[in-house]
């Protein structure tokens, strides 16, 4: 059975960051689910999902919050999945409030972190876990990489074609 990604995030205002997850979770053919859960004003219905991950088929947990940016590490602190956090950018510090609340996570408490909106990396990423036991996925991944590897390669002929003497 194909394990499913949660891409979770703390607010309607983060989807336009983390449909770039979604996009890539499509591109390689895995089930989500999408949720909006705030670690600060729905703190019980973080914990009854990230309890219950597991059980409902989830391999993955993709959490994307903006500020304070507790949401991952309130689900991870409930699960043994794979968490995934995604900063999202604020007007007031660029997301570096976000980066920073999200990868000074305490021991034994891990989140994944990856770049300020770059969901789209959280979705490969997820993709990549799973693709640790499913060898038709870890096939595409293998395919998704050798195709960008082909477009810096033409992308290099040209450049080096019209500026090289």
């Amino acid at each position: 059975m194909v394990k499913k990604v949660a891409v979770v995030m703390g607010s309607d205002s983060d989807l336009p960051v983390m449909r770039e997850a979604l996009e890539q979770l499509r591109r390689f053919g895995i089930p989500y689910q999408v949720r909006i859960i705030s670690a600060h004003r729905t703190p019980a219905a973080a914990e009854a999902f990230a309890s219950s991950a597991r059980d409902e088929g989830f391999g993955v947990i993709i959490a994307g919050a903006g500020k304070a940016a507790h949401l991952g590490g309130v689900l991870a602190a409930y699960t043994t999945l794979p968490v995934i956090g995604v900063p999202i950018k604020t007007s007031m510090m660029g997301g570096l409030d976000s980066l920073l609340s999200i990868v000074q996570m305490p021991s034994g408490v891990p989140v994944a972190t990856v770049g300020v909106n770059a969901a789209a990396n959280a979705g490969i990423l997820a993709a990549e876990l799973l693709a640790i036991g499913d060898g038709d996925l870890a096939a595409r991944l293998a395919e998704y990489k050798a195709e960008m590897a082909r477009s810096v390669a033409e992308k290099d002929a040209k450049v080096c074609a019209e500026y090289n003497v």
